[in-house]
């Protein structure tokens, strides 16, 4: 797909690492600029921006805000577009944490539901009505698994994917009629990933390879197992070119969908 997105300027957030990085790295290999997020210090800004360009991306550059803040996401915002309006929004970052209702930290819940839920929605009503008006846009929201069956032990997590998943699907009506087939459309659409293979899923393979006394690669294996058929770990490459895919003209029609990538976990 490269060219895909040349003359596009993509805004990935949370892509210092896993499945933001990756996606960052396929738009840049589509020709796309791109806006890379996060919260890193200046050397390792750089290096992505570095790598992101030796990828094949005309210009990159680095945006840290705190999406937890309203302020700090309406900044990021204001100084991307001053960059270069984006066309493509991904909003990829997310944190989770792992406890019991009736253990969760409030201040847990507020933060994973600021990072995981509120951002999408505060950074898509700044892109949303101008890429309506120029007749193409795509929002991308990584949702989960979680936005679509629920898993103990994950409350505030699964609640913001789970909102996410609406948020995505009344956007995606919202501007359904934005821009034709040839232009391109506008279309919302969240990707939701099973067991993948990054830095989000560690803590619970470490607590897991704890409780069983068994090895890693063990841990894993019990793990898939319980809840995702196909035995497999995706790798977070696999979900950027899918994301790239939902950024050709092609899938102008493409909207409001909850795509699982789940080796069948949801199918049961």
């Amino acid at each position: 797909m490269s060219g895909l997105l040349a003359g596009k300027t993509a805004l990935i957030t949370g892509s210092e690492r896993g499945i933001g990085k990756s996606i960052a790295l396929a738009m840049a290999r589509a020709g796309a600029r791109v806006a890379a997020h996060g919260l890193a210090a200046p050397l390792e800004a750089d290096a992505l921006v570095r790598e992101l360009e030796q990828a094949g991306s005309p210009a990159a550059a680095y945006f840290g805000a705190d999406l937890r803040h309203v302020a700090e996401i309406d900044k990021l915002m204001s100084d991307v577009s001053a960059w270069a309006r984006p066309s493509v929004l991904v909003n990829n970052a997310g944190i989770q944490h792992t406890d019991p209702i009736e253990s969760i930290a409030v201040r847990s819940w507020d933060d994973i539901l600021a990072v995981n839920l509120s951002a999408a929605f505060h950074t898509m009503r700044h892109v949303l009505p101008q890429m309506a008006r120029e007749g193409f846009g795509r929002v991308i929201n990584i949702a989960s698994v979680h936005g679509l069956v629920g898993s103990v032990q994950k409350s505030p997590y699964v609640a913001a994917k789970f909102g996410l998943v609406g948020l995505s699907k009344v956007a995606a009506l919202e501007y359904a009629a934005a821009g034709t087939a040839e232009s391109g459309g506008v279309t919302v659409n969240c990707i939701c990933p099973g067991w993948v293979d990054t830095a989000l899923v560690a803590p619970q393979v470490a607590d897991r390879r704890t409780r069983l006394g068994v090895s890693t690669e063990e841990a894993i294996e019990a793990m898939l197992a319980e809840k995702q058929p196909s035995r497999r770990l995706s790798s977070p490459d696999e979900i950027a070119r899918l994301a790239v895919f939902l950024c050709d003209r092609d899938a102008h029609n493409i909207t409001g969908t909850a795509i699982p990538v789940d080796g069948g976990w949801t199918a049961q």
